[in-house]
């Protein structure tokens, strides 16, 4: 069983911030905190964002950690430099990226390796010979690939948004940013204070291809000397098996509310993510892993109407098994909410688009003893966990 961060009796919350080399997690500044406050109040970002502040020494009490979705996604583009300082001002304790590597192997942040929707590279004539159609986790995927660019290539093309029907407002920002390397978004978390939650996109692919993510992900951390938080994510199972001999950094198992991780699937294994959330399931995960990221619907399922039914047992079973548990993703939009969270006229064009009752949501999982919430706004995340009141163990 991997053990490397608490020294104390299990279960103890968050344990990578109870205990364990990082030293103690953050809290953020009184001014921070009202800035963020200010985003939900008044609509507006722009006073909050100008510069991001450092966060302090220690956090409050038994908080979830708040990690910035590819930074701060409902409000800049996703994995860009703007996201993730916006996600530093709203009071994450983690900015995530994605990575995927260059033909010349430089981990870069995209949600993707396929980035026609995430940047203006089908704008640039001079790489109309780029485009392909590959075979990506068994689906066929038609666009243009990170691993068929050098990095030289890839700092010409400009970031956009990827969902601009859900995020109209995110469009201002297209053509601002440049894709940022791994080395970046360390070099800028360690400037402020906060950690990095990393997860390796589509490992078995890019072994296939010659460009495994592990190495050069160990390797930029060992070179920056970065030497604050982190965890390391993955959707597969083997690479975070091959990472458990090699590093002492914390690893998270992600899962899916259906499927199977594709290493197993690749493999012939029958193993799916519905055995993974088993009791036994877990015990296993906890032989190479420090905890889980698991989709909310895992926490508290959905019936066929959209609404919540009661919780299942897994956060009870992930700490008897000494796993912290992180759930994604908590969106302030009605269309990626439960329907018990929803506000508004449903027949409204704007209603998917709307600001639903998020902070009930974010406060009912709290109450139910999750360790990490995954968060597009991390400044709404933040408002709802110091809402004064009650947030005991939900029945």
């Amino acid at each position: 069983m991997r053990n490397l961060l608490c020294v104390g009796a299990w279960p103890q919350k968050h344990l990578i911030f109870t205990c364990g080399p990082y030293g103690p997690a953050m809290t953020f500044t009184r001014s921070l905190m009202a800035g963020a406050l200010a985003v939900l109040v008044g609509g507006t970002v722009a006073g909050v964002l100008l510069r991001p502040e450092t966060a302090a020494a220690d956090r409050r009490g038994n908080d979830p950690i708040v990690i910035g979705h590819r930074g701060a996604s409902a409000l800049r583009p996703e994995h860009t430099v703007l996201s993730y300082e916006a996600a530093i001002a709203l009071g994450a304790d983690y900015i995530e990226p994605d990575l995927v590597s260059t033909k010349d192997r430089v981990l870069v942040a995209r949600h993707e390796n396929e980035i026609s929707g995430t940047t203006d590279v089908a704008a640039h004539p001079e790489f109309a010979d780029r485009r392909a159609t590959k075979t990506i986790d068994g689906l066929k995927v038609t666009g243009w690939f990170t691993e068929d660019f050098t990095y030289g290539e890839l700092r010409t093309l400009r970031a956009k948004e990827r969902i601009p029907d859900l995020r109209p407002g995110n469009t201002a920002f297209d053509g601002l940013a440049l894709i940022p390397t791994f080395e970046e978004v360390l070099r800028l978390a360690e400037r402020h204070g906060v950690g990095v939650y990393p997860e390796t996109k589509h490992p078995t692919y890019f072994d296939s291809i010659g460009l495994s993510l592990e190495e050069p992900l160990l390797d930029t951390v060992a070179r920056t000397g970065y030497d604050g938080k982190i965890f390391i994510q993955s959707f597969e199972t083997a690479n975070l098996r091959e990472l458990a001999e090699k590093t002492r950094l914390p690893l998270i198992q992600l899962i899916s509310a259906t499927g199977a991780p594709y290493d197993r699937v690749a493999a012939g294994d029958p193993l799916t993510y519905d055995g993974m959330v088993t009791a036994d399931g877990l015990r296993e995960v906890s032989r190479y892993a420090d905890g889980v990221g698991v989709d909310t619907r895992r926490i508290v399922p959905a019936g066929p109407d959209g609404r919540l039914l009661a919780p299942t047992n897994l956060i009870r079973d992930a700490h008897r098994s000494r796993l912290a548990v992180h759930t994604w993703t908590i969106r302030d939009e009605n269309s990626q909410l439960p329907a018990d969270y929803r506000l508004g006229d449903p027949a409204a064009a704007a209603y998917p688009r709307a600001t639903g009752d998020v902070t009930t949501w974010i406060t009912r999982l709290a109450s139910l003893g999750v360790d990490g919430l995954f968060a597009d706004n991390p400044g709404t995340a933040r408002a709802a966990l110091s809402r004064p009141g009650d947030r005991g163990q939900d029945d």
